[in-house]
């Protein structure tokens, strides 16, 4: 193993430069050239072409900061086995073998996975290194813990406006199918209520919960203020179980719906029946704010962070475990084990699964859910009982930080 390729692909996110930086830095270590393959996979596709690529020197590692997010290697959505192209697989080698390329490191989510899989199956040397910001494969992946604390920031920061003017504010984050990061982002926002597509959403439930809380607010404040915050992810799925999205945004190179509509839909629920309730007027004049005609019922705005919770920095966490798995995906090439995610390193165990099972979809934990429900937090559902089992440990429990 002389020479690494390095491709990110998929969405960009937070940490993808701590991995760049591990694979680079151990590479030097044990002398291996370490290269960017630019644009994810189009820049595999076209490497033939290439008259040259960027080594990753230790004078160019210089500018190259683990802390920010975004990736010096550039991204595509491609999907290799979409390629028209019959020959493309003899083409992607003749690339590597120009630049003498023994094995790549591949950054990206479950997509970036699937393409690290067909690789592996036509003989080309592949290490995955998860990252996608959505916490949805079997590992932890870079990008997930600086998402959560962006959402987090952002959705915290915007009860201020909604206190203001006594808005209802929802905020639709990024997630797909699965709720991690609308629900730990909404979680360490303190929201009133999270969405998430693990849980069909009862809009009479999730009124019910607004209308109390919302009003009770304004009623023990002495200047009559108050918000409601509702965290939606963009896959969430109303009573009947179909994901609320806008069909006209169209699909992605992967073939997915792109989902966008979330907050909008839920804005328009709430509106509805904000609009058929008797009790509303009496309410708004109790809290003084009642205007016929012109201010007779709350306010609902949404808001969408959208890319910014993907840009920015990178937090500590992420730039650690972006570095030890990038670290891990070079020392795991050099020992010729590859079509595997890096899921940690733990001591001096490099853990690693293979990468079919690695991107297999993970959901909420819906016991976890239970648990914040009796908390207060609405989950547009009648809040279940909370059970407990109590385990007494011999030790801690291992956590990566």
């Amino acid at each position: 193993m002389e020479n690494i390729g390095i491709i990110t692909s998929g969405g960009d996110c937070a940490g993808l430069n701590a991995i760049i930086e591990g694979v680079a830095k151990t590479g030097l270590r044990n002398d291996i050239s370490s290269y960017i393959i630019p644009n994810g996979y189009a820049g595999l596709y076209n490497l033939v072409d290439f008259d040259d690529l960027v080594e990753l020197t230790r004078q160019r590692m210089d500018s190259v900061k683990a802390s920010v997010a975004g990736s010096e290697a550039g991204h595509s959505r491609v999907k290799i086995k979409n390629i028209e192209d019959p020959n493309k697989y003899e083409r992607i080698r003749k690339g590597l073998d120009k630049f003498n390329i023994d094995g790549l490191v591949i950054c990206g989510g479950d997509d970036t996975g699937s393409v690290v899989v067909d690789l592996v199956n036509h003989g080309i040397e592949c290490v995955h290194a998860p990252k996608t910001m959505d916490l949805d494969l079997q590992t932890y992946s870079v990008g997930g813990d600086s998402t959560v604390s962006r959402i987090a920031q952002m959705a915290r920061d915007i009860k201020t406006t909604g206190r203001s003017h006594n808005r209802i504010m929802v905020v639709e984050v990024f997630g797909r199918y699965a709720g991690h990061t609308a629900f730990r982002g909404g979680l360490a926002a303190e929201a009133d209520a999270i969405l998430i597509p693990e849980i069909e959403v009862d809009f009479e439930v999730l009124y019910e919960h607004m209308k109390q809380r919302y009003f009770n607010r304004l009623s023990y404040t002495d200047v009559n203020a108050g918000t409601y915050l509702i965290v939606a992810a963009e896959g969430m799925k109303d009573a009947s179980g179909d994901v609320i999205t806008d069909d006209s945004e169209g699909s992605d190179s992967f073939g997915h719906k792109k989902l966008a509509g979330a907050g909008k839909y839920v804005k328009n629920r709430l509106e509805e029946r904000l609009e058929d309730d008797d009790e509303i007027e009496e309410k708004m004049k109790e809290a003084g704010m009642y205007v016929e005609g012109i201010y007779d019922k709350p306010e609902i705005r949404t808001v969408k962070p959208g890319h910014l919770v993907r840009s920015g920095d990178s937090s500590a966490h992420d730039v650690n475990f972006g570095l030890e798995v990038g670290s891990a995906a070079v020392s795991l090439l050099k020992e010729g084990t590859t079509g595997v995610t890096v899921a940690e390193v733990k001591n001096n165990t490099i853990r690693y699964m293979k990468t079919e099972d690695a991107i297999k979809e993970r959901k909420v934990d819906l016991d976890q859910v239970t648990f914040h429900e009796n908390m207060g937090t609405c989950f547009g559902r009648e809040p279940e009982e909370v059970s407990f089992d109590f385990t007494q440990l011999d030790k801690s429990p291992e956590r990566h930080l």
